[in-house]
């Protein structure tokens, strides 16, 4: 009773990685590069989706890795998903709206299962 199985535990650890992940400074930077200002009191900036080209209000956009970070199924993937979850250069990240990145992440998936 109260003993986590290790798919509990690399799930806790992947969404700790990804919360901190959204604070690193290359994914910030990369997302601040496709900004443009809008004048309003609602928001000040729209971020222009790299997939259909549209703009789109920052709650409306998503950070996608150009290589998958992957899965993290055991401590053995652990090395391997922080390199590519932590990119350091900013163009190892790409901005789309959330649309877009559900339907690039699902397809990346189904050529993993491949």
């Amino acid at each position: 009773m109260g003993t986590w199985t290790e798919a509990m535990l690399m799930s806790r650890i992947r969404s700790a990685l990804r919360r901190i992940w959204s604070y690193y400074k290359p994914r910030v930077e990369a997302k601040n590069r496709v900004k443009k200002t809008v004048r309003g009191k609602r928001h000040k900036f729209e971020y222009k989706c790299s997939a259909c080209k549209k703009y789109f209000k920052s709650k409306e956009v998503e950070v996608n890795h150009k290589i998958p970070a992957g899965s993290l199924k055991s401590f053995t993937d652990l090395p391997g998903f922080c390199d590519r979850l932590f990119c350091e250069d900013p163009d190892g990240y790409s901005v789309m709206c959330k649309p877009c990145h559900r339907e690039e992440t699902n397809r990346q998936k189904m050529l993993t299962k491949k």
